[in-house]
């Protein structure tokens, strides 16, 4: 399998001859509900949009999950899966292919990956979007993918797992907590499935962020204290830290 990590969220996945694109944020800016007052993110670097994509992949109706802009710029004919906020949101831009999965449903497409959603993400008080495995049919390998840590007892009985893709770092709001919960939750995650490689996801990348949220956003953790926390664990998975825009092999 290859991956690309196209900063943030947003991620390209080769998968059993399929090129499925996840969560895209590849054009203009990052606003939240147009308060760019509290939160914007600036790319840096334009990334160009992959030629082929025969898939995309949404885990959350959020923008920076589900992100019009670039939503608008692909073809609305490619086919798309997408937790139920998310689809709410490609239908009404006009996407005409689009396959709404509850957690615990399973989507196999052309027969070569299978998708299935497990929950993840708690966004207010009562929904909660989705995580996703990715499995391919032709080789068995499997991907796992949550891109707030918030991981369901439900997935040990898909272990083990190729890759997993989820924070290892947490992000904190005073009096809030944690609105991104890595570390501890990403440990755990790595107990359950046993990945070969975890790679950290929800970091900024080539990316400059502004706002009021900026100023009070705290960053706990780092790619290498997370390293020492899988060998205090007798863990033998690596720690890959992608570089934005490029492609590399699992």
């Amino acid at each position: 399998m290859k991956l690309t990590w196209f900063d943030s969220n947003s991620w390209g996945i080769e998968l059993a001859g399929k090129y499925i694109l996840l969560d895209p944020w590849l054009v203009d800016s990052l606003v939240f509900g147009n308060l760019s007052w509290l939160f914007k993110g600036v790319k840096n670097t334009v990334r160009s949009i992959p030629e082929r994509i025969d898939l995309i992949l949404l885990s959350q109706g959020l923008e920076d999950h589900t992100h019009t802009p670039t939503l608008k710029k692909l073809d609305p004919n490619i086919p798309v899966v997408a937790s139920p906020n998310a689809a709410k949101v490609v239908r009404e831009l006009g996407y005409v292919q689009v396959t709404t999965l509850a957690h615990g449903e399973t989507f196999t497409f052309d027969e070569k990956v299978e998708i299935q959603a497990v929950p993840g993400s708690p966004i207010g008080p009562t929904l909660v979007e989705n995580g996703y495995l990715l499995k391919d049919k032709i080789s068995d390998r499997k991907i796992y993918y949550e891109p707030h840590g918030y991981h369901a007892p439900i997935l040990k009985e898909n272990a083990p797992v190729d890759v997993v893709i989820t924070p290892i770092v947490d992000l904190k709001l005073p009096l809030l907590g944690s609105v991104i919960q890595g570390r501890q939750n990403a440990l755990e995650v790595c107990q359950w499935l046993q990945p070969q490689v975890i790679l950290p996801t929800a970091a900024g990348g080539d990316i400059t962020f502004e706002g009021l949220l900026m100023s009070l956003l705290r960053e706990e953790g780092s790619a290498e204290t997370f390293r020492t926390l899988l060998a205090q664990n007798n863990l033998s998975t690596q720690v890959i830290e992608p570089k934005p825009g490029e492609t590399f092999e699992v």
